[in-house]
């Protein structure tokens, strides 16, 4: 049975006293449970919600900031709308936190151009790599891949922030794909700063910061989790490889279509 706890309802009529009074503090137990299941989901379910109205009103005073820097010189109107990039990141981090819990209300799977995800992805995060000096690189992305355009824009957008954090001089990203039988995977490489080979297993881990993180600081661990997590959600492949002092390479293998008919 995949719902163990309607098993009461499936023994037989006891016969017995001994047989009735278990049975019925069995049904009891089973009850209490499946209340306080109920409670702690509800709960949840309201958190979440809590949390997706609270990003959609901090947005306003954003934009309102945004505004008023304009009116700023050229130094301080840079300097405010980069701390203002990262309030938006750390922002839109929590929205897709909460919907992760619950992706089937929100995923919505489509044809979609792999060219067209990878350039809104970058452009959403072009004055992040102008202002850390990274170079782009784009090549052979001439595929279509079926997925959720807005999850996979930010599962981008969450790589290119990590690659431009943990640079190195002359920072250079490079995103290529390549068909693997049916299915189409996604390179993400840098020539940044790496990971450890003893911290690999770990990258995907929550609230994991690394060598890396702790040396440059601010690094809240959320970002690779979050990334795996939604490609989870997504059924898309996602593993990484790295070496210390050279760089690192991210790879998304997306699903073929005929795999996501059953979805």
């Amino acid at each position: 049975m995949d719902q163990k706890y309607l098993f009461p309802e499936c023994a037989p009529k006891p016969q017995r006293l001994y047989e009735r009074k278990l049975l019925e503090i069995t049904r009891r137990s089973g009850q209490a449970m499946i209340g306080a299941v109920s409670e702690a989901q509800a709960a949840q379910r309201d958190y979440r919600e809590y949390v997706e109205r609270w990003v959609h009103e901090i947005k306003t005073p954003i934009t309102a900031a945004r505004l008023m820097a304009r009116r700023s010189g050229a130094d301080t109107r840079r300097k405010l709308e980069a701390e203002l990039d990262q309030i938006g990141a750390h922002v839109e981090r929590a929205l897709f936190y909460a919907r992760a819990e619950n992706p089937e209300k929100d995923v919505l799977i489509h044809p979609a151009s792999l060219s067209d995800l990878v350039n809104q992805a970058v452009q959403a995060h072009r004055a992040l790599l102008l202002q850390n000096g990274v170079s782009v690189e784009l090549c052979d992305l001439d595929f279509v891949v079926y997925t959720d355009r807005k999850w996979v824009c930010f599962l981008l957008g969450q790589l290119l922030q990590n690659a431009a954090r943990y640079r190195r001089a002359r920072p250079v990203i490079t995103l290529s794909a390549r068909r693997q039988e049916k299915r189409v995977e996604l390179t993400v490489s840098d020539n940044g700063m790496g990971i450890p080979a003893h911290e690999l297993p770990r990258v995907f881990d929550r609230g994991f910061t690394g060598s890396n993180g702790r040396l440059r600081g601010g690094s809240t661990g959320m970002g690779l989790y979050l990334a795996k997590k939604l490609a989870d959600a997504l059924e898309i492949s996602l593993a990484i490889r790295s070496e210390e002092g050279v760089g690192t390479q991210v790879l998304l293998t997306f699903p073929a279509q005929e795999k996501l008919t059953k979805l």
